[in-house]
């Protein structure tokens, strides 16, 4: 079986430059493990410049070439398995795709604050907030055709994690025929994810750093009370609880993907850009 590691710098999908900072610091705290290559995603690093909206999508030529460029990597690699490296949430979708090509009866668990089935049609342009729609063929048309493999159907989603919706994510969740609880007041009991993972013989998990509670962890969005995002509130996981579910998912299933996204080191990179001040550590 072979494992890469695809480091995925995706920032434009999220509009903050931070999470690209973040995705190459996650890197390094990651546990070593030589047999599993890393792989680079080629993204344009930030410049600090406002990008278009283009077809309901911000800085889409960027986010569209991020896709491609992942889809090429992956094809030359020809991974059994895939953990990605990110980046904001967009960065599932070229892995989850093309591991949908290798194994059939596949079930994502999506562990996130947020559905991430967002569309162009409502008011937000960043990709990230789309992804898990577009992997389901009704996100946004742009993102779902570079999908090559067949899409995700609605009884193959496990949300854990989420937190209360937009009206508009609860009608395209009700429209589309995904079953969802909201874990504001309780999470997903053990029972009620291994009777999901029961039902799929492949695993793919993408862990979003903001089903987190903000006041126990701070690398994440709502840890930056500067940011408003689309208006949702932030998770309310803790880190006993995460270990308990990644035990649980990975003791219980064949996970052959898993993404790491929305990691955002706020502290870190405003540190960064002190010391890259100082002359004795640039000359």
């Amino acid at each position: 079986m072979k494992t890469i590691r695809l480091l995925y710098p995706d920032h434009v999908s999220g509009g903050l430059e931070t999470y690209c900072f973040g995705a190459n610091l996650l890197q390094h705290i990651l546990p070593r493990n030589e047999g599993q290559p890393l792989v680079t995603v080629d993204i344009l690093p930030p410049d600090g410049k406002e990008k278009s909206i283009s077809n309901g999508i911000y800085a889409e030529s960027e986010v569209l070439h991020g896709i491609m460029d992942a889809q090429s990597k992956l094809a030359t690699e020809k991974p059994d398995r895939v953990i990605t490296i990110g980046g904001s949430c967009i960065v599932s979708l070229a892995p989850f795709d093309y591991l949908h090509g290798l194994y059939s009866n596949c079930g994502i668990v999506w562990i996130d604050a947020h559905p991430d089935v967002s569309t162009v049609d409502d008011g937000y342009p960043y990709t990230h907030a789309m992804v898990l729609g577009s992997l389901m063929g009704h996100g946004a048309a742009q993102l779902s055709a570079q999908m090559k493999n067949e899409k995700f159907k609605p009884d193959e989603i496990l949300y854990i994690g989420l937190q209360p919706l937009h009206g508009y994510q609860e009608k395209f969740l009700a429209d589309i025929g995904v079953d969802y609880k909201i874990q504001d007041k309780a999470f997903l009991s053990t029972d009620e994810i291994k009777a999901f993972l029961g039902n799929h013989d492949h695993i793919l998990v993408h862990f979003d750093i903001d089903a987190l509670d903000e006041h126990g962890f701070h690398s994440t969005y709502f840890a930056n009370s500067e940011l408003v995002g689309d208006g949702a509130g932030g998770g309310k996981m803790d880190m006993e609880t995460l270990a308990r579910t990644l035990k649980t998912i990975t003791d219980n299933s064949d996970v052959v993907g898993f993404s790491i996204a929305e990691y955002l080191p706020f502290d870190e990179q405003r540190l960064h850009k002190v010391l890259s001040g100082i002359k004795l550590f640039t000359e």
